[in-house]
């Protein structure tokens, strides 16, 4: 084991150990916002994981929300940082918030390159359960203060690049490999994509999301490659975009949001796309991550909102 692949494990079991904030004893010590609590696919005996969504109702709502998909590289979850505190922020602007813990391959996958033997997790199971949200929080828009017709997806890092495939691939009916009916509309009123992972192709693909997306077996496959690297996919008819990245990214290269920025203007998609000289990677909505240039991208966003009538 060389010391690199140490190190990372040694962190990894430090915070494992602490154990991720759950969102109740989020809510209890951060916020004041609802919060429920939806299974959106149990857990089975094939050794597919549970998605779960956690539903954050700010007082007053507004009529929009977002779907939260928090980055961690589609091998786990940054649930605090890109997760609960994202949707604390949203619900201070009104904005109920669905933070959503979709399948990843899991640490112990990516370690120990077990997905050469058995399945795992893998696409398409990721792009599944934001459809999932989708069709639910839609379902359930009225309870949680919505409008049907102005729920949209955020996503940071790996979730940027999870996000963007909502939008992407929303008439391809995977829900219907998990058994459920793909007669709703899965397409996102709107997406946020934050510092994201957009290629697999290299050179600038992001090669652990890679791998963990697409199986240790497949992560070469040209195919596979290019069927998700979403610079290649942009619809016809994509829903508006916030784009976000710093030149200075040393985890995903800023290069990705240069290509997704280049597609969306090749397709007449309307977006907008900022890059920071500095701010790096994974600052999310915090006060102290980043930079002070980079931390302006939440109040754009907001004033974004505005610009394309889904904040009033």
């Amino acid at each position: 084991m060389n010391c690199k692949r140490l190190l990372i494990l040694s962190v990894l079991l430090l915070s494992f150990s602490a154990g991720e904030c759950p969102a109740a004893d989020f809510v209890k010590k951060k916020c004041t916002a609802r919060i429920d609590t939806v299974i959106l696919r149990s857990a089975d005996a094939t050794g597919h994981s549970a998605a779960v969504m956690y539903c954050f109702v700010p007082e007053d709502p507004g009529g929009v929300a977002a779907i939260i998909c928090p980055g961690g590289s589609y091998c786990w979850l940054d649930m605090k940082n890109e997760g609960f505190a994202v949707a604390e922020w949203l619900n201070e602007q009104g904005i109920s918030a669905f933070v959503l813990h979709y399948r990843t391959a899991g640490f112990g996958a990516w370690f120990w390159h077990s997905r050469y033997f058995v399945r795992g997790i893998r696409h398409p199971d990721m792009i599944a359960d934001v459809q999932r949200a989708l069709q639910w929080v839609g379902g359930f828009s009225e309870k949680y203060g919505a409008d049907c017709d102005k729920i949209g997806v955020i996503g940071f890092s790996a979730g940027g690049h999870l996000a963007m495939s909502a939008a992407c691939f929303s008439d391809t009916p995977f829900l219907e490999r998990e058994g459920l009916s793909s007669n709703v509309n899965v397409k996102p009123a709107f997406v946020a994509s934050i510092y994201p992972v957009v290629t697999l192709r290299e050179p600038f693909v992001h090669k652990r999301s890679r791998r963990a997306l697409l199986g240790d077996d497949r992560q070469r496959n040209k195919m596979m490659i290019d069927s998700l690297s979403l610079e290649l996919h942009i619809p016809d008819d994509c829903p508006p975009v916030f784009l976000v990245n710093c030149r200075d990214d040393k985890v995903v290269d800023y290069h990705n949001s240069v290509m997704l920025d280049s597609a969306l203007t090749a397709a007449g998609a309307r977006h907008l796309y900022r890059q920071y000289e500095s701010g790096g990677h994974g600052f999310g909505v915090s006060e102290s991550r980043g930079s002070a240039e980079s931390r302006k991208w939440k109040w754009e966003f907001i004033e974004w909102l505005k610009e394309i009538d889904i904040v009033k």
